[in-house]
């Protein structure tokens, strides 16, 4: 088999999973959720293609002290409540004072996020809703399954899980939890969403208030400002 190739950059990798979503299209209970950073941009191009208000859930991985890339939990806020998961299969390589050190230090800066991104501007209501929740990719799963948790305490109708990469492992576990796992990419040799991209450049907190701002962002519309 012909090796799959890399997504070209953040709004490639949403074109492609906006086509894997095509029957969700134009439904008036649609809300498309990014996990920011990476997610965004992801998914302002499958909101864009969807015609479906987006939003953001924002979420802080807890790595652990020595492999701080690895999650050993996840911290994700919509509103006011803070929903914490653990990955269980590392609890074994943490302990409770350096889960608990991290998750304080974790949602100080996600509040922070929290407020430069979204401002005064209230949480999106998600009662009701089918909702889409959309990342750049997914490994152990922990910050989206805390994103999970934090949209699910709104009651939505429906929670689908939508990535352009990710474990196989993880995406058959989290199927279990949502009522649907969108993932068009599942390589074998899976071993980090990076792999995924050719362009994997980090996405920044401007990038993100441009995405949630200005409709146009998906489409390589220049933000109004960016005209002055």
């Amino acid at each position: 088999m012909t090796p799959r190739r890399p997504y070209a950059d953040r709004l490639a990798a949403g074109g492609a999973l906006a086509r894997e979503l095509g029957r969700y299209a134009e439904r008036r209970d649609l809300l498309v959720l990014g996990l920011p950073r990476g997610g965004m941009p992801v998914a302002a191009r499958v909101a864009q293609a969807l015609l479906a208000p987006l939003d953001a859930v924002v979420v802080r991985k807890l790595g652990l002290p020595d492999q701080p890339e690895l999650a050993m939990g996840a911290v994700a806020v919509l509103g006011d409540r803070l929903e914490v998961v653990r990955t269980a299969r590392l609890a074994a390589d943490s302990t409770d004072e350096q889960f608990e050190a991290a998750l304080r230090r974790e949602s100080q800066e996600l509040r922070r996020r929290q407020r430069a991104y979204r401002g005064d501007r209230p949480p999106p209501s998600v009662a009701g809703r089918t909702v889409i929740i959309v990342d750049d990719g997914l490994a152990t799963g922990a910050t989206m399954r805390a994103a999970v948790a934090a949209v699910r305490r709104g009651r939505p109708e429906a929670i689908v899980v939508a990535v352009p990469i990710g474990a196989r492992d993880t995406c058959v576990l989290l199927a279990a939890e949502v009522d649907e796992v969108i993932c068009p990419w599942t390589p074998a040799d899976f071993t980090a969403v990076g792999q995924g991209y050719r362009d994997f450049s980090a996405t920044a907190d401007d990038e993100v208030r441009a995405v949630l701002g200005w409709p146009g962002y998906a489409a390589g519309e220049p933000h109004p400002r960016q005209e002055e």
